[in-house]
């Protein structure tokens, strides 16, 4: 039986949701999962449960606040579908224009998801190419998620991608289907 991954994000401009689309696309294209894509705040949490594994996606806006729709959704989730789940987390930000608070809503939403009981996986060191001050997505000196900068370094975006769908599957135990 193929393993679902639901992919819930937050997106004001698309950015998030490209890059949710786009990691559905890397991770069927593996054979290794089937994945549903939407929009957090038009969902109910209940869905989490009929997933094996989740992402979640968001984006950092101003200095250091969540999204709009996970901004609404993040205070009144509960543990409903979330104990002991994986769950991988993924944000678009600008780490020049806010280099002080680069992806910070990957921490806003890890902290409070681990609270809730869930497992958060996908973690990675940042290499040189990342050049932000601080961020509260970062714990002891690692990235709690993938971090893309569109604004900034559009062209490294679809590798990033690749590498770290391909480890979040890894993590979750799931192994490329080989024709």
């Amino acid at each position: 039986m193929t393993a679902k991954i639901g992919i819930f994000f937050g997106s004001s401009t698309g950015c998030t949701e490209r890059v949710a689309h786009m990691i559905k696309d890397e991770i069927e294209a593996t054979g290794a999962a089937t994945c549903e894509v939407m929009v957090i705040s038009a969902t109910n949490a209940k869905q989490f449960s009929k997933f094996d594994y989740l992402l979640f996606g968001a984006s950092t806006w101003n200095i250091g606040e969540l999204q709009d729709d996970w901004g609404l959704t993040l205070p009144v989730l509960t543990s409903e579908g979330l104990v002991g789940k994986k769950v991988a987390l993924f944000g678009c930000g600008d780490q020049f224009g806010y280099s002080s608070s680069f992806a910070d809503a990957l921490g806003l939403i890890g902290d409070r998801i681990t609270e809730l009981g869930a497992q958060t996986v996908g973690w990675i060191i940042p290499d040189a190419s990342y050049q932000f001050e601080f961020s509260r997505g970062v714990y002891e000196g690692v990235l709690m998620g993938l971090p893309i900068d569109e604004d900034n370094q559009a062209p490294l975006t679809a590798q990033r991608v690749v590498n770290w769908t391909h480890w979040v599957l890894e993590e979750f135990g799931l192994t490329p289907v080989t024709a």
